[in-house]
């Protein structure tokens, strides 16, 4: 008898400890769709926003790629410095446009060198989740983590990108790609 009761209780708690995993697995799922749901509509939202900033003809150029900068950190917490570089004429080197963050001496960077001007090389996005990781990564500040390049394209040809620093280990999502090359298409209409 005791055999039974013991085989029944070890099975209940089985059962309940299962059930209990499931839950919590459903509840996981559940969240993190949530989440997922929630992060598109944050950047669905910011679309809106950026094409807005970039229609806005009263402004320069600068004033509103300068206004991109403050509304993609300002939204984004984990988009701790946000700037654009681009090609500087004819030459194979990047200067620092209008940017928000932590200044930088990093106002002119050589094609090649650190992860912008492997972009201004390579003319593919570059997502880095770990920036110590990187053989060719210029440290800008000692609380930057991750780091992500965007390309901006204007008639087929690489003339800058957005650059974002994160304080955040491994941040950035297959989203954010797709909302940068967003933002990077939309600044590009309005480039000379």
């Amino acid at each position: 008898m005791y055999f039974i009761k013991s085989a029944f209780k070890k099975g209940l708690s089985d059962f309940i400890r299962l059930n209990l995993c499931e839950t919590r697995y459903r509840n996981y799922t559940f969240l993190n769709t949530f989440a997922k749901t929630f992060e598109v509509m944050i950047f669905e939202n910011l679309k809106l926003q950026v094409e807005t900033i970039v229609s806005n003809t009263e402004k320069t150029v600068e004033e509103r790629l300068l206004n991109i900068c403050e509304l993609l950190e300002t939204h984004i917490d984990y988009y701790n410095w946000v700037g654009f570089y681009f090609r500087n004429g004819d030459k194979e080197e990047l200067h620092l446009g209008p940017y928000v963050g932590t200044p930088t001496d990093h106002t002119v960077i050589p094609f090649g060198k650190g992860i912008c001007g492997q972009v201004a090389v390579s003319n593919e996005n570059f997502v880095v989740p770990d920036v110590a990781a990187q053989d060719n990564y210029i440290a800008c500040s000692i609380t930057v983590k991750a780091e992500i390049v965007i390309p901006i394209f204007v008639n087929g040809e690489n003339i800058g990108q957005i650059d974002i620093d994160s304080n955040t280990p491994d941040p950035f999502t297959e989203t954010d790609e797709r909302f940068l090359e967003f933002v990077c298409a939309k600044v590009a209409t309005i480039l000379p």
